[in-house]
């Protein structure tokens, strides 16, 4: 099977993208570990999958990490995919609605190029997320080998996990990342962000994510990382996220209101494979 791709990246954060609609596509866990391997395929953190919209929606976003799972929603992925539309003529309007598995989205691309998302209303009902608890709280403590954690946790169409750290430099991303991503009460594994609050208004943030382990940018990570600090009282409605791969801006004023990202989305190049 050959199939024309386009390798796309959102701070770093990158993605193969496959054009669904003109070319049928069906693909098995294997098959997308392959195209996801930096070194035997394509390489990527996620790929990314455009399909013709089930319901009223322009489109279906479908996201597999690298290790072949289906997963529900990527922030950095719903840029690349409107830059995608937009560039391949798949649709010409600036706002356009995604059906993803988490519901349906609403991203923009702006005149300066930069895409705004609308990310939805932060989850905190533990058993949406979900988390095992007894009772939601702003934090938890969650049992680790070497002694109890700190977490906030909650789900921006994804579950993430986030500790505020001192310096996201020496936050031992890999290592504890790892045991929080794959925690039992954590029943379909979490993402797991490091925060540190530079000011009320800019945070670094480096993120284990589920099943691809630490990117350079995670755009649900960010997100939930502004939603927790606000929640603590450390940060206001607006904020600068310093990431590997650059900076994004969240903007949450709280409540049930949604949560906004705004960043850029690059395309790298083109080509075709066989698998």
């Amino acid at each position: 099977m050959k199939l024309k791709f386009t390798k796309m990246q959102g701070l770093g954060n990158d993605f193969v993208v496959l054009d669904g609609i003109n070319q049928s596509i069906t693909l098995n866990p294997q098959q997308i570990r392959r195209l996801a391997d930096r070194h035997f395929g394509i390489g990527c953190d996620q790929l990314l999958l455009v399909e013709k919209a089930i319901g009223q929606a322009d489109f279906r976003y479908r996201i597999f990490n690298a290790d072949g799972g289906e997963v529900e929603q990527c922030g950095n992925g719903a840029r690349c995919f409107v830059r995608y539309v937009h560039d391949h003529g798949l649709n010409e309007k600036r706002e356009i609605r995604i059906e993803t598995l988490s519901g349906v989205i609403s991203p923009k691309l702006e005149m300066d190029g930069k895409i705004t998302v609308n990310m939805g209303i932060p989850i905190f009902a533990p058993d949406k997320i979900p988390f095992v608890t007894e009772k939601q709280a702003l934090t938890y403590q969650l049992e680790l080998p070497e002694g109890p954690v700190t977490i906030s946790a909650l789900s921006m169409g994804n579950p993430h996990a986030v500790r505020v750290v001192r310096d996201t430099e020496n936050a031992p991303v890999e290592t504890e990342g790892a045991l929080i991503e794959s925690h039992p009460r954590f029943p379909k594994h979490v993402n797991v962000g490091y925060m540190q609050v530079i000011d009320r208004t800019n945070i670094k943030l480096r993120v284990f994510e589920r099943g691809a382990g630490e990117t350079l940018a995670c755009g649900t990570g960010a997100c939930a990382a502004v939603v927790a600090g606000i929640n603590l009282g450390l940060l206001d409605n607006r904020i600068i996220v310093s990431t590997k791969g650059g900076e994004l801006t969240i903007d949450w004023r709280g409540n049930d209101e949604p949560v906004w990202m705004t960043g850029p989305a690059v395309t790298v190049f083109e080509g075709e494979i066989n698998l």
